[in-house]
């Protein structure tokens, strides 16, 4: 009798501690799902807007987040320019401090070369 008595309680705690482990990992995938959330919007805020330099000359416009690296189109080039040196400012962004152009250059390009995909058309190269 005493045996029973044992393995009831001890199935009601293991019960209860499967219960309680179910509900903290839906809690800590929902504080995930939060912050992700979060972040991707201000990310997609700063997207399609006009980013100065803060001399007041106009860089381009913002086309992409990478990490930590903003895009900016710049005619048919490509800056990217670490978020930590952008601000708000209105509708437009600005970059604080100094632009080094090469380095930006040399990002850019290198997330235009990772990001963008060339399609090619097989079946219409055929038929020429």
């Amino acid at each position: 009798m005493d045996l029973i008595i044992f393995v009831i309680i001890l199935s009601v705690i293991v019960l209860f501690e499967i219960i309680i482990g179910v509900f903290f990992i839906f809690r800590k995938k929902e504080e995930k799902i939060e912050e992700f959330e979060k972040e991707e919007t201000k990310k997609n805020s700063l997207l399609c807007r006009f980013v100065m330099e803060g001399g007041g000359r106009k860089l381009g416009e913002s086309v992409a987040v990478d990490d930590d690296i903003i895009i900016i189109k710049n005619g048919s080039k490509y800056l990217g320019v670490p978020l930590k040196h952008v601000e708000e400012e209105g509708k437009t962004l600005l970059v604080k401090g100094l632009v080094d152009h090469d380095k930006a250059e040399e990002i850019g390009e290198s997330w235009r070369m990772d990001s963008h995909n060339v399609i090619s058309h097989p079946e219409k190269e055929d038929k020429k």
